[in-house]
């Protein structure tokens, strides 16, 4: 039997008086962080949830997140983690698209209204038979007439549980994750898979019993998810829960909590380097005492910004490579190798990686080619999607990524553009496809073409060229407002550029290499 939540109740067993979640003020050994995994397995059994069903989460960094997901984990059933920030019609479409029996759902926040938002999708996902919100007091009403709370559904639950046997290749996660067209596809990430990336992530950062970190990615996304929750968890760790990313937040949590191990996206370190501490109310010999590693991924760290944050908080920056379908990580600077900025490191164990050219054959050292991966991390496929599963293996036994990249003659990685026309803003992936098909359904325009353009701080910025319907005619910011009511904050465009035409090809294809050309960085 292998189970992901078999590490939890591992350490549970090991350390059940050790620290394991810090929110705030608040506390949770992992006896206690067990025992409330193990009412939510209860609680859902008691509903009917059985062994293989899909069971969406939709929560931030807080301590309900771990809770659910091992609980879920625990019955057998199947997590599918929600992005925080998508609005109704699309969480209708994950929940539809994954086969969800159930969705549990954070009551969110005044500016962030996920219950809300949560109902709506649930409304309209006829399938998805139960929804439960979780308010921040368990004890409290629904905010959303008419349903159910999570605090309903565990209480009076037993705290003892005996987890469902499940096998190594038993789905265990389903992550939606981006392409280069259409909808999102959800990857199926099997206990085999998730569990080995965390053991690995556990081994590559060199996690020790006392290490105490930082967890402000987002729990939902591959990264925060495995490589901090899941490999601190085996670890022992105690994972201080950051819900919102600002320097702020994260010095502070550092300074008082003596932060050991840090991860973000290249965007937060930036945001980490540029902070200006006007008020003194951080000691930077202090942070640095206690901070002893930052790793990176999510998209290429500039070298420079690597340069700066090392000479400011005294920590190496470890750069790795990986994506959703590879669970995540596929390479990583390894602390026992000497380090080569710029790069993305080596393979990690039981991982292979290489670089083809367009027949699938293997590039000479320093040509530039797709990276493909092959090893115990790779996905089952996309969910209910055998075509675009085949695609992205080509016909062969490795993963095709749609990454541009380079090997040099030690085996490092080297990312040097995306095949696809994928958008990462901020260390999320936005695939312009769907974008261009909502701007679409606006009354005023005909034709919509997305690109990302260079950000200072967030990589990339979404940028919407669109074309109006005859004697149709609205604002730039009258289109980004609607925008904002349709999509996930992180999706919709900031900037809109109205044109009478779009540049094409014969065939009717847009020629976004001609749209992309002249933009500058903002």
């Amino acid at each position: 039997m292998l189970n992901i939540a078999s590490m939890l109740e591992y350490s549970a067993h090991e350390y059940p008086e050790k620290t394991a979640i810090i929110f705030g003020d608040k506390r949770l050994t992992y006896a206690q962080l067990n025992a409330a995994a193990n009412q939510v397995a209860n609680g859902l059994v008691s509903a009917g949830i059985q062994k293989g069903d899909k069971v969406a989460l939709s929560c931030p960094n807080l301590p309900f997140f771990p809770i659910v997901y091992y609980g879920i984990l625990k019955t057998g059933a199947v997590v599918v983690p929600l992005n925080v920030l998508l609005k109704g019609r699309e969480i209708s479409y994950h929940l539809s698209d994954s086969d969800a029996r159930a969705f549990i759902c954070f009551e969110g926040t005044p500016e962030l209204p996920m219950a809300k938002e949560g109902a709506e999708g649930f409304k309209n996902a006829p399938d998805c038979k139960n929804f439960w919100v979780i308010t921040a007091d368990p004890a409290a009403p629904s905010p959303i007439e008419g349903t159910s709370t999570f605090g309903r559904l565990i209480h009076g639950q037993s705290p003892v549980f005996e987890i469902a046997p499940t096998s190594p290749d038993d789905t265990g996660v389903i992550l939606y994750t981006s392409g280069t067209t259409g909808f999102p596809k959800g990857a199926e990430l099997s206990h085999s898979n998730i569990t080995m990336n965390a053991i690995g992530s556990r081994t590559l950062l060199e996690l020790r019993n006392d290490d105490i970190q930082a967890v402000l990615l987002p729990l939902f996304h591959s990264f925060g998810q495995v490589v901090q929750m899941n490999a601190g968890i085996a670890a022992g760790n105690a994972l201080v829960l950051i819900p919102r990313f600002s320097p702020q937040a994260v010095l502070t949590a550092i300074q008082e909590e003596k932060v050991t191990v840090f991860a973000g996206v290249p965007t937060m370190y930036w945001q980490l380097l540029t902070y200006e501490d006007k008020e003194n109310r951080f000691d930077l010999e202090k942070i640095a005492a206690t901070l002893r590693i930052g790793a990176s991924g999510g998209a290429s760290m500039p070298v420079e910004i690597m340069k700066g944050i090392e000479e400011k908080y005294k920590i190496p920056i470890i750069e790795g490579y990986g994506l959703s379908e590879t669970s995540p990580v596929a390479t990583f600077n390894h602390l026992n190798k000497p380090r080569k900025p710029g790069s993305v490191g080596t393979p990690i164990w039981g991982i292979e990686v290489k670089v083809f050219d367009e027949k699938s054959m293997e590039v000479a050292t320093g040509e530039v080619g797709e990276i493909v991966v092959r090893g115990h991390n790779v996905m089952k496929g996309y969910y209910k999607k055998p075509d675009a599963t085949a695609k992205a293996f080509n016909g062969t036994s490795w993963f095709h990524t749609g990454d541009l990249g380079r090997m040099d003659e030690d085996g490092y990685l080297y990312i040097v553009d995306r095949v696809k026309d994928m958008i990462i803003r901020g260390g999320f992936n936005v695939y312009p496809r769907e974008i261009e098909e909502v701007l679409m359904t606006h009354p005023a325009i005909s034709l919509a073409s997305v690109i990302g353009i260079p950000h200072e701080s967030h990589g990339e910025e979404i940028k919407a060229f669109v074309v109006f319907k005859e004697n149709h005619t609205v604002t730039e910011t009258e289109i980004i407002n609607w925008c904002k009511e349709q999509m996930a904050a992180y999706k919709y465009p900031r900037i809109v550029e109205i044109r009478k035409s779009l540049p094409m090809t014969a065939t009717g294809k847009i020629l976004k290499k001609e749209l992309k050309q002249g933009q500058a960085q903002i």
